[in-house]
């Protein structure tokens, strides 16, 4: 079971300075975020560590991650808040 206090520090992680972005995470680390695997919530924190334009980016698919396990969980991410394609 995920600490609560994990979940809030993603939540918190997860606000970003770009709306976009908060319509994107927000809901994913409320939803999704708990029922991950511990090692797609290192992923997840290791994302949360890119700058906001990196993610904007990757979220959007302009850019894809080079790292294979980011752009396993942005995929996540954005199947589970049906982000546009």
């Amino acid at each position: 079971m995920v600490d609560v206090a994990e979940v809030n520090r993603m939540r918190w992680a997860a606000r970003r300075g770009m709306l976009e972005l908060d319509l994107l995470l927000e809901p994913f680390v409320n939803e999704h975020y708990a029922a991950l695997s511990e090692s797609d919530r290192v992923t997840f924190e290791r994302l949360m560590t890119c700058q906001d334009q990196d993610l904007f980016a990757y979220l959007m698919q302009r850019v894809q991650p080079e790292d294979p396990g980011l752009a396993r969980m942005v995929e996540q991410i954005r199947l589970a808040t049906g982000a546009p394609r």
